[in-house]
């Protein structure tokens, strides 16, 4: 079975797309944004990923580059989609290692003309793989795909849990009452990042 993998933060796109792509030799999983993305990429192990162009977090070009720099990813074909008024440079999208690029919104016979040659040429990639693998050949982890994409994924983690935990010592602040000593501000921001990252190990005696 062909493994599909959408990333689009338009819920029409994403609809669209399962609906024209779903049938019973495409499994199809999406997601909204780029980290997520990234994520499925690992554990999905997609043979197509099409792709909005502008995504958040992470971009079709991020994706598409990162894609590209694993050796275990290199079946992966990759689609970039892009609005109808959006702007970037198709040549920059190749370099980067988009396979097609399709407008939205998308139309059936235009999606399925573009992605079932590339879904049939990254499955028999897949196939081949698992048989020299089936065959005895052994299997190694990628130490540096794996760095690649857990550093990718705190990137895009990062912002969001600075703003968590600037929300709870404000919010915190705002409880204390007013005349508080100034040592109250570190105590707050100290049980603000024991509420989000836990508490500091103790030390050894």
């Amino acid at each position: 079975m062909n493994r599909i993998l959408l990333a689009d933060d338009s819920p029409q796109a994403l609809r669209l797309a399962e609906q024209i792509l779903t049938s019973g030799k495409n499994q199809v999983v999406s997601v909204t944004d780029g980290a997520t993305a990234l994520h499925r990429l690992i554990e999905f192990d997609p043979d197509l990923l099409l792709c909005d162009v502008y995504l958040p977090t992470r971009n079709a070009f991020d994706l598409a580059r990162f894609i590209r720099a694993q050796p275990c990813l290199k079946r992966v074909r990759i689609v970039f989609a892009a609005g109808p008024a959006d702007r970037f440079d198709e040549q920059d999208a190749r370099n980067a290692g988009a396979d097609a690029i399709l407008r939205k919104p998308f139309e059936a016979t235009s999606l399925l003309t573009t992605v079932e040659p590339l879904l049939e040429a990254a499955y028999a990639e897949r196939e081949a793989g698992s048989q020299d693998a089936s065959a005895g050949e052994s299997v190694q982890v990628d130490r540096d795909t794996v760095r690649a994409a857990v550093t990718l994924a705190l990137e895009s983690a990062t912002g969001t849990l600075i703003n968590e935990l600037t929300d709870r010592v404000l919010l915190a602040l705002s409880q204390q009452r007013v005349g508080a000593p100034p040592t109250a501000a570190k105590s707050v921001a100290a049980k603000a990042s024991d509420a989000v990252f836990g508490p500091a190990p103790a030390a050894s005696k």
